[in-house]
């Protein structure tokens, strides 16, 4: 027991002695003060400890601010956090048992001995064929580079990276020293294959790893459930061959083809995925389970490399299966002809119903051989239209023509008798077949046979016009001749089926059947003028001018009063310098009693004379037809020209001032008025002849065109572009107009104004040309072709066309292709252009050939900027 008595120390005492050694005993906690926490222990406040919320603008409570910060101490003093949890019993504090031993500074240089590793823009650049020999010492990465230790920074501070490739390159031959084996001395890795190695390693399958693991657990409930679903089965071997595991795929398939033997799928898919040698025993094993099955014999086929292995092949499977023909097809292919006959004649025996096999044993065969057998398929098959066909190509071929037409019919009659529709289409493919095959007569009389099945009378005429027109752009020619042929027995009168005839001839055919043609339309259609014109033409160009006039007398005596065969008539005269002749036939055309006094012929006559520099007859040729003729404007336009020509300019002033007048309408006329005052430097008055012409003539894009081509060239842009856009909003879908638009624009905004140019007027040759300059101004040479070709095809009245074409080839294209724009212009006979009646309206060339135009036009023309 303790008490007072045995000495021991009462609780004053105690507390005395505790306040004389702890001075702080009884105060008050300092600021921040947690209990504990030097042993481990977080502190933590209480509602109590702070009080109400306050708003964040309150005054801060200094009471519990954080603790101050603790002053930094000396580099070689190291922080150790003293936490009971950084405590171990072995290791001591901060799991060291050496403590403090280690030296910040030693660590602070071990951490700048680091390295750091290139950028992937880098690298993608050294892969990327890029050469970069040094880095930017400003982009951060030289400073953290050893470049002083290790001494590939250059004198100036760049890296030098091609000694870095050196230093990577010495480092992997050391490697692959050191990988050699030590007995042999040879290494163990290839240096050269060990990228390919690692490309094989891996796996093909690029989707998700899931999908496939998804897939492969619905497959297998599918096999399990339903074992005997051959499909399962080749596609569970399908998707193993798609992640890489063949020998997997292979392993399922073989399954398959235990649990579903008797499935033909799933036999060819195992042979599909094993080797050759393997496939072959497996397509064995197959044949064994199901020997009806053709596809397997044709894959123990295909698996043989040897011709003499695969007819073994073949053989067997005949035997088991002599009835298919893809068998007898197939065995027949590879064997010679005389074997192939053989084969073919018990191919028929045990296939008769196989039109194919008896077309091929017909064509082996003898003359009079293949007329039984074709004899004997038709009687197995009297319902195949083919067989009848055959019989007449072969009749044809062995030059019996008067069988083939019978033939033709005989098959049409025999098959309708059976019950066969007669389907018109499929009649003109075989016909468009036969005429490839070089069948021609075979051709035609099919064509003759059924051209009229299924057609309306009244239809007849315009639906065999266009079965001509299906295949002239099908390239069947004598298709299209027959039908022409046919058409013109039943309509012997009609004009335009005997044009459309001779078109097709002039451009298909040759001048013989063209010139046989145009006979027989003129004993038919006399009073059709053309008809004789383009006989008397394919004469003159053939050089036979006595057979032209023949032709055109002829023509006289069925039109006496037909004003184009007179005006051809001269023009075959004058060409061949025949002047005199020329003049006696426009004086007889000229007799109102004898020929045809008609304005043109007026016109003819004063351009003949004004052609060989007798400008006063002409002159006075001018006046009498105006006499007559008034208000025919190209009269008015010669006179005035003449007197420009003759240097009478006020004449000629006055001539259109009383042209306009009587031929308001004419704008030729009112644009040659413009033109002279132009040429008289009186712009004022170009620009109100203009003015007045469009009042006459509203909406007419050409006078707009006029108008803004007089501002140009007097250097007035502002003028021209503000007419322009009037132009366009009252011509909107004017051609002419819109290619002018598009080369005033300045270079950056002329492929907009072109876009908009083809969605207003589409299909214009004015514009397609325009596009094509734009591109060829660009030096876009495949995209100005394209579009030069569009434009001609489009258009090939269009003189300007081709002279750009041409233009173009000259400076970008061969020799070729130059002669070939040139004999396609020559052949499509140009007439129209601005550019091109700049040349060919000139009375200087009016003897020139189309090929002098089209070189004279093209030296002038300038390349587009």
């Amino acid at each position: 027991m303790s008490g007072p008595g045995h000495g021991v120390p009462s609780a004053a005492e105690v507390n005395a002695a505790h306040a004389a050694k702890k001075h702080f005993v009884g105060m008050p906690a300092p600021l921040g003060y947690v209990a504990g926490v030097g042993r481990g222990a977080t502190g933590f406040t209480t509602r109590s400890d702070i009080g109400p919320a306050r708003e964040a603008s309150d005054v801060s409570d200094d009471r519990h601010a954080p603790p101050p910060k603790k002053p930094r101490k000396h580099d070689d003093d190291e922080e150790v956090d003293l936490n009971e949890s950084n405590y171990d019993e072995f290791a001591g504090y901060g799991g060291s048992l050496v403590g403090k031993a280690r030296n910040r500074k030693q660590r602070l240089g071990n951490a700048r001995e680091k390295y750091t590793p290139m950028t992937d823009a880098m690298l993608a650049k050294s892969m990327g064929g890029q050469s970069v020999s040094a880095i930017d010492p400003k982009s951060g990465l030289a400073s953290a580079l050893p470049g002083t230790a290790s001494g590939m920074l250059t004198p100036s501070g760049d890296l030098d990276l091609r000694k870095i490739g050196q230093a990577r390159n010495t480092l992997m031959d050391l490697k692959l020293k050191q990988s050699s084996d030590s007995v042999s001395g040879q290494t163990v890795v290839d240096p050269k294959g060990y990228l390919t190695d690692l490309q094989s390693m891996i796996p093909t399958y690029g989707g998700d790893i899931n999908d496939v693991k998804k897939a492969r657990l619905l497959l297998k409930s599918i096999r399990e459930t339903n074992p005997n679903h051959p499909p399962a089965w080749i596609a569970s071997a399908r998707l193993e061959e798609v992640t890489g595991k063949i020998q997997a795929a292979r392993n399922l398939i073989m399954k398959g083809t235990e649990v579903c033997p008797k499935s033909e799928d799933v036999w060819l898919e195992a042979a599909r995925l094993q080797t050759p040698e393997i496939a072959k025993a497996c397509v064995a094993q197959a044949v064994a389970e199901i020997p009806m099955a053709v596809r397997l014999w044709m894959k123990a086929a295909d698996l043989e490399q040897e011709d003499k292995s695969k007819k073994k092949v073949f053989r067997k499977a005949l035997e088991r299966i002599p009835n298919s023909v893809k068998l007898w097809k197939a065995a027949v292919e590879l064997e010679n002809p005389e074997d192939a006959r053989i084969l073919l004649a018990r191919a028929v025996e045990c296939c008769p119903a196989s039109t194919e096999l008896w077309m091929a044993l017909a064509r082996l065969e003898t003359y009079e051989n293949a007329r039984k057998v074709l004899n004997t398929a038709r009687e197995h098959n009297p319902t195949d239209r083919t067989i009848w066909i055959s019989a007449a190509k072969l009749e044809e071929a062995n030059g019996n023509d008067k069988m083939v037409q019978k033939i033709v019919d005989r098959a049409i009659a025999a098959l309708s008798a059976s019950g066969v529709e007669i389907n018109k289409e499929f009649w003109m493919k075989d016909a468009m077949d036969s005429e490839k095959g070089g069948s021609i007569m075979t051709c035609q009389a099919i064509i003759k046979a059924v051209i009229g099945v299924g057609v309306d009378e009244e239809d007849r005429k315009e639906t065999w016009l266009e079965d001509a027109e299906s295949c002239i752009n099908q390239q069947a020619n004598e298709c299209a001749r027959a039908i022409f042929a046919h058409a013109l027995s039943v309509f012997p009168k009609k004009k335009s089926i005997w044009l459309r005839a001779a078109y097709f001839e002039k451009s298909h055919g040759t001048r013989e059947s063209l010139e046989s043609l145009l006979q027989q339309a003129v004993q038919h259609c006399p009073q059709a003028e053309v008809l004789w014109l383009m006989g008397a033409k394919s004469k003159w160009l053939a050089n036979d001018v006595p057979a032209a006039r023949s032709i055109l007398s002829l023509a006289f005596q069925a039109n006496p009063n037909s004003e184009e065969i007179w005006l051809a008539a001269v023009k075959l005269e004058s060409e061949n310098n025949e002047y005199d002749r020329a003049r006696k036939l426009l004086t007889r055309a000229r007799d109102s009693k004898k020929g045809a006094p008609t304005a043109r012929v007026y016109m003819k006559s004063a351009k003949l004379e004004w052609e060989l520099d007798a400008l006063k007859t002409a002159l006075k040729l001018v006046e009498e037809g105006l006499e007559k003729y008034d208000d025919f404007d190209k009269l008015w336009m010669m006179k005035a020209q003449i007197l420009q020509a003759l240097k009478k300019i006020e004449a000629a002033r006055d001539t259109f001032g009383v042209a306009v007048k009587r031929c308001p309408q004419s704008v030729p006329l009112w644009r040659l008025a413009a033109r002279l005052e132009l040429d008289q430097n009186n712009t004022t008055k170009a620009r109100s002849i203009i003015e007045k012409a469009r009042l006459r003539n509203s909406r007419n894009p050409e006078l707009w065109l006029e108008a803004v081509r007089i501002e140009r060239e007097k250097g007035t842009k502002e003028q021209a572009l503000a007419l322009m856009a009037r132009a366009l909003q009252e011509c909107p879908t004017s051609g002419i107009l819109w290619a002018e638009a598009i080369f005033m624009e300045n270079k950056p905004q002329r492929k907009s104004k072109s876009v908009e140019a083809l969605k207003k007027c589409e299909h214009d040759p004015n514009v397609l040309l325009a596009v094509a300059r734009l591109f060829w101004s660009e030096r876009k040479v495949e995209k100005c072709r394209d579009w030069m070709t569009r434009t001609v095809k489009l258009e090939p009245d269009l003189g300007d066309s081709w002279v750009n074409y041409y233009k173009f080839e000259l400076l970008h294209g061969t020799l070729d292709q130059q002669e070939d724009i040139k004999k396609r212009c020559i052949a499509s006979e140009p007439k129209h252009g601005e550019l091109w009646c700049k040349y060919s309206k000139d009375i200087r060339y009016w003897k020139e050939s189309i090929e002098f135009f089209l070189l004279m036009a093209a030296k002038d023309l300038k390349p587009p900027q």
